[in-house]
């Protein structure tokens, strides 16, 4: 009898462990028997090849495969000046890859019913009640007129981009007028300004549209972070560590990046008129490159964002395996299928669906593209890629810290090299 029972036991400790292992990253493991690894390798000549012409600086890849690492190589120089060469734990400015992470901080609020995701956010933030939308403009002064909108904006249309806000910097012509008047920052390299202060006064201008009618880039997640922080009562710095990067170890992402791990800073590049590569200057665009390192306190939940290619292969494949990793249920699998499931009556860029914080995969692109239908994706401002494909079970992060770049195609042909060493 106490033979079984230990029998028992044992088996139970290692099925266990066995779930608890198969949830994580492997970094060591016999070779994948779905991969030809010949074929994978294709892609560093490719890569080494856009290096050799002056095309790009230097690139970090990562493909994770059946919750294994195949392919974690650095390639080029995160200093090209210097020429110090490019480590695979270089730190990558994420700027919009930020936005994922933010989707599903939120989204663990909401597991508690703090809100529902079709409740006007004015219910936490009273001065988005009643919002107005633009009608007229005047690009003499920036005037405009306006008509009320028809609804509120809901947290929905936050997560999807339908909420009619646009942005500083990269959106429409009217609205970045009107923005950059109002003095609303884009997130990128701010430091010192108050993020509620800064929503609020973003409450009282005008909507590029009617909430949830269209699918506009914007300053949407910038005030998930602000609804974040008000509805949980800590900053969002600190409620990230908390809620996703303590519980999945991502110890690389960070706000503000420590001094200890500054050396690990990748540097930002641009393009000159004749597209030659440059170091991007510190007031290139109002944006000083070295805003990781600098103490901040305006958390922007859209942009401001830094970390390792490693750390968010991690937040992905805890995605992938529904919303769990080593053992901890950071999100529901039903959760995670709401947040990878398209959310829109039509099709965001012409051909995409868009759902609580992803691109979506359709199935046209499917018959085009590598990737399967039903892929989740986004990328960064400064060069970053990724997207994870729950049919191939695969994750793949593809950073760069250069933008733009004439040459980006490389990406795609990257993306074309690791579908055809799949068996």
């Amino acid at each position: 009898m106490r033979k079984i029972v230990f029998s028992f036991l044992v088996l139970a400790f290692l099925t266990s462990s066995h779930e608890v292992s198969a949830q994580t990253i492997a970094s060591k493991a016999p070779p994948d028997p779905t991969v030809n690894y010949d074929r994978l390798s294709r892609m560093d000549g490719l890569i080494q090849g856009y290096i050799d012409k002056g095309w790009l600086n230097g690139m970090v890849v990562l493909v994770v495969k059946d919750n294994q690492v195949v392919k974690y190589k650095a390639f080029g120089y995160a200093d090209l000046e210097s020429k110090k060469p490019m480590a695979p734990d270089a730190l990558f400015r994420l700027a919009s890859q930020t936005k994922a992470i933010v989707s599903a901080g939120i989204l663990t609020l909401w597991e508690e019913g703090k809100f529902s995701l079709d409740e006007p956010i004015s219910d936490f933030i009273p001065a988005f009640a009643h919002p107005k939308v633009m009608d007229k403009f005047n690009p003499a002064d920036s005037s405009y007129t306006t008509i009320p909108a028809k609804r509120e904006i809901t947290f929905r249309d936050l997560l999807t981009h339908t909420s009619g806000l646009d942005y500083p910097g990269i959106g429409s012509e009217r609205m970045r007028a009107i923005y950059e008047k109002a003095g609303i920052p884009s997130g990128l390299g701010n430091i010192d300004r108050d993020l509620n202060e800064r929503m609020n006064a973003l409450a009282r201008l005008p909507l590029a549209h009617q909430p949830g009618e269209k699918w506009t880039y914007g300053l949407s997640v910038d005030l998930l972070g602000c609804l974040i922080e008000i509805i949980s009562g800590k900053d969002l710095e600190t409620f990230l560590h908390d809620r996703i990067f303590a519980p999945l170890g991502m110890h690389d992402t960070y706000f503000n990046v420590p001094a200890s791990k500054a050396g690990r800073l990748a540097t930002v590049y641009t393009e000159d008129s004749l597209h030659h590569v440059i170091r991007w200057a510190s007031n290139h665009f109002g944006i000083d490159p070295a805003y990781p390192l600098q103490p901040k306190h305006y958390f922007s939940g859209g942009a401001g964002l830094t970390g390792s290619a490693f750390d968010y292969a991690v937040f992905l494949q805890m995605l992938l395996n529904g919303g769990r990793y080593n053992g901890v249920q950071v999100l529901a699998p039903r959760t995670v299928q709401l947040m990878t499931s398209g959310q829109l009556d039509f099709m965001f860029n012409g051909r995409d669906n868009f759902g609580l914080g992803f691109g979506v995969t359709s199935e046209k692109s499917a018959t085009r593209e590598p990737r399967n239908a039903g892929s989740f994706s986004w990328g960064g401002y400064f060069g970053t890629t990724y997207w994870a494909d729950p049919k191939a079970k695969m994750v793949v992060l593809i950073m760069t810290q250069q933008t733009p770049n004439s040459h980006g195609e490389l990406t795609g042909r990257v993306e074309q090299l690791i579908y055809q060493s799949l068996k």
